[in-house]
């Protein structure tokens, strides 16, 4: 899924914190000094810059370090990128992978510099969405064939003459300039840049109860904040969207996967073995992506409130 953009924090124990800090270095042209170290007990994990990416970093960062012992470096790097550097030895693993069939078949099955970590845990389901309080007085909006029919009130100064439908950052996985294409919709996909802006946005909204139709997906903690309902697209059945330009189906649901690069999974000891075995509920992610982007809490606070209340969830993993 989900970012997107293009920079890298190398920091220590509070890197997280820092991942909108100045000075980032890019990754695409630049080795964490402590990737694929030998010998040292140190790990660089990708942190996709979505909250409930940084959720899934924030405990394992937060177990390697007060239960193992490592150093943890986190970098931050858009999507494709972050598999090249993951192939590289640049990054040790990635937690959070929405799919990338390209990328598996090239590092994973054919260059075998990547590895399957296994399953996160968590079902992963992008779609389009429109605020609940909407859904109620206008049940049929939820149907796309009837979405042209709200287009006027869903249109804003950045839409022009059309609705807006309102998506995240243009390195998001997404469909939905050819789904507005193939479906002849009178709509017209508008960045707002980062799931953070495309949140305040969200929020201003609702605050004001306007219509609005949206690029989402779950988990995501704002479902707490504001409720919304999906729009129901033409069905998805496998390879409906083979054709990046041809897609007129809905978005599949999806398993949310691990990687580990290949020397890392081999040779990378406890900290390997671990994250391996991280295998959480998409209600356990949602618990620290709240702390986080809600509560303000600094990833390390909301992944030791975490850690301190589930023990018997992680401890399995140590094992």
């Amino acid at each position: 899924m989900r970012v997107r953009i293009t920079t890298a924090v190398v920091a220590g124990v509070s890197s997280l914190a820092l991942l909108t800090g100045c000075g980032a270095a890019d990754m695409t042209k630049q080795a964490s000094p402590f990737a694929n170290a030998q010998g040292a007990k140190t790990v660089t994990l990708s942190v996709q810059s979505w909250v409930g990416a940084q959720a899934n970093v924030a405990v394992a960062q937060y177990l390697l370090e007060h239960e193992l012992g490592y150093r943890v470096d986190t970098v931050q790097v858009d999507e494709i990128p972050a598999w090249d550097a993951l192939s590289q030895g640049r990054v040790d693993a990635i937690l959070e992978d929405w799919g990338h069939p390209e990328q598996e078949q090239r590092y994973v099955k054919d260059k075998k510099t990547i590895v399957a970590g296994g399953d996160l845990g968590v079902t992963g389901h992008i779609g389009w969405f429109v605020p609940t309080y909407f859904a109620e007085q206008h049940p049929d909006v939820t149907d796309w064939k009837n979405l042209d029919k709200y287009a006027d009130q869903m249109r804003t100064a950045e839409s022009g003459g059309k609705g807006q439908l309102m998506d995240g950052s243009p390195s998001y996985v997404t469909n939905d300039k050819a789904l507005v294409n193939n479906l002849d919709l009178n709509y017209q996909v508008v960045f707002a840049g980062s799931e953070a802006a495309q949140i305040t946005q969200i929020k201003q909204f609702a605050k004001e109860k306007k219509p609005f139709l949206t690029y989402w997906y779950s988990p995501q903690w704002l479902f707490e904040k504001v409720p919304m309902t999906e729009v129901k697209l033409p069905a998805y059945k496998e390879g409906c969207d083979a054709d990046p330009e041809k897609v007129a189906c809905a978005y599949p649901h999806t398993p949310l996967q691990k990687y580990l690069n290949a020397d890392f999974s081999k040779n990378g000891g406890a900290a390997a073995a671990l994250l391996k075995k991280f295998k959480w509920t998409t209600e356990d992610q949602n618990e620290v992506s709240l702390m986080i982007a809600d509560q303000k809490l600094t990833p390390e606070e909301a992944a030791k409130k975490w850690v301190d209340s589930h023990e018997s969830t992680w401890k399995a993993w140590l094992s």
